[in-house]
This record gives C-alpha cells, structure tokens and sequence, in this order.
C-alpha cells in the first residue's frame, strides 16, 4: 500500500496556530510605536500663526537669534516658515 504525500490536518492546524501568534505578537508591536514628537520650536510656531489668524492682529516669535512675524492672512516673515503660505519647516 502506497502512502500518500501531503499534510494531516493536525500539522496544518499547528502552522495555522503559529501564524496567527507570530501576527497578533507583530499587530501589537505596530500598534504600540510612537510617533516621533513635534519640536517645541514649531509647535510655539504653529500657534503663533494661529493666534494671528485667530486674533487678525500680527504676531511676533522670538526664537533662538531670529524673529518670525505672522500676519492674520496666515503669511509669514522670517527663517524656517514658507512666505507664502506660512507652513512651518519641520526641519527646525
């Protein structure tokens, strides 16, 4: 009597048992990383815009040697902010 090549359900049922731990562990190391946080330097840019456009007064930061000026239009004047649209570079 031949015997045939192939898998017993019960090795199938480990290797399916063993993959479902092996990805439940790696969904959990995914969903437990953390984002890399905001520099201060830009978050105290980001509301300085916001509380001119909130305001519709100009506001003034002094950060580090430099002065960034923001207008209630959302532009923006100095090193490290987009002129025309006020974004703040992340790279700060």
């Amino acid at each position: 009597m031949k015997r045939l090549a192939g898998v017993t359900l019960l090795e199938l049922l480990v290797v399916l048992v063993v993959l479902g731990v092996l990805l439940s562990v790696s969904g959990l190391a995914v969903a437990t990383l953390a984002t890399p946080g905001t520099p201060r330097s830009v978050r105290d840019l980001q509301a300085a815009r916001a509380t001119a456009i909130r305001t519709g007064t100009p506001v003034s930061l002094r950060l580090d040697s430099s002065t960034v000026r923001f207008f209630p239009d959302g532009r923006a004047i100095g090193p490290g902010v987009d002129p025309l649209t006020g974004d703040v570079d992340a790279a700060r």
